[in-house]
């Protein structure tokens, strides 16, 4: 089974301002998030605003993070939809490039039940070979992927691993209850990350990692190594920060803090929309409690 690591940061995606994709800015990035913390980086995903992005972008962004770090950290590929068989295409094409692992979302807007959940994952998983993620958000697909299909899902040889941002603890005890103990349970939400760690979760899929990774790994490995203390007390000291990250639609704060600590990332596309200045002005005030001066 595939390791992929214990804290992966689903990367933001660069834009020049005219919105085409920034290869280059995107390259730096890759290579900053490995030297600060990420075992691993997710492209392609809800924070890359995978939604906006082309096939034909996604993949041309896969290529470029490969390139810059593919042989220092593991790169997932977002290549889920709502639609089976474009996932199945999109993965396959993403395999041929060399990624080491591919995330599938829980299908939106179609609202599927569970058996279709299943067989969509199932379906998409038999037709490559790369380790399989599952993700889990159902504040944004409007479809909960239960824990009975996920434990369903676990029996298929490639899928290893789900990324849980249910945001309900209890059902993400279950998951990890019913699930074999080899099966990765990541959180997807970066305030559950302890929690999570504490009843057998594997590690974070994160957006607060673009500016607190190192100190998310030590939090991280300061668990496994069992000092539970000092986990907690960085848990504690970086809450407010997870909290503020979320005060509106995701990417929009992750990708202003990068912006505000002198990162090229560029402008959102639509619907997306530039944080307000009251929003700007707590984002700030967060990173400076932290010492991370914008």
């Amino acid at each position: 089974m595939k390791n992929f690591g214990r804290l992966l940061t689903a990367m933001v995606t660069p834009f020049h301002e005219d919105f085409s994709v920034n290869h280059q800015a995107a390259a730096r990035l890759a290579r900053h998030l490995v030297a600060n913390g990420s075992d691993g980086l997710v492209v392609g995903g809800s924070t890359g605003e995978a939604a906006t992005l082309t096939a034909t972008e996604k993949l041309e962004l896969f290529s470029t993070v490969l390139d810059a770090v593919g042989d220092k950290a593991t790169v997932i590929a977002g290549t889920g939809s709502n639609d089976t068989q474009t996932s199945i295409l999109l993965t396959r094409e993403a395999e041929k490039l060399g990624v080491h692992g591919a995330m599938l979302v829980g299908p939106y807007y179609n609202k599927p039940p569970q058996e279709g959940m299943y067989r969509h994952f199932r379906a998409i998983a038999e037709a490559t070979q790369l380790p399989v993620i599952l993700y889990n958000v159902p504040g944004r697909t409007a479809s909960n992927i239960m824990p009975e299909t996920i434990a369903r899902l676990a029996a298929v040889e490639n899928i290893v691993a789900v990324k849980e941002s249910s945001g309900n603890l209890d059902q993400i005890s279950e998951v990890v209850r019913i699930t074999p103990k080899d099966f990765f349970v990541y959180s997807g939400d970066d305030s559950l990350t302890l929690p999570i760690l504490s009843i057998g979760g594997t590690g974070i899929i994160s957006v607060a990692a673009h500016v607190v990774g190192v100190r998310m790994q030590e939090m991280i490995q300061a668990f496994f190594s069992g000092k539970h203390d000092l986990a907690k007390t960085i848990h504690l000291e970086l809450l407010p920060f997870f909290k503020v990250i979320f005060i509106t639609t995701n990417p929009i704060p992750i990708k202003t803090c990068m912006q505000l600590t002198g990162h090229e990332v560029g402008p959102l596309r639509l619907p997306l929309v530039a944080a307000t200045s009251q929003e700007i002005e707590q984002f700030k005030n967060a990173m400076n409690k932290l010492g991370i001066h914008a």
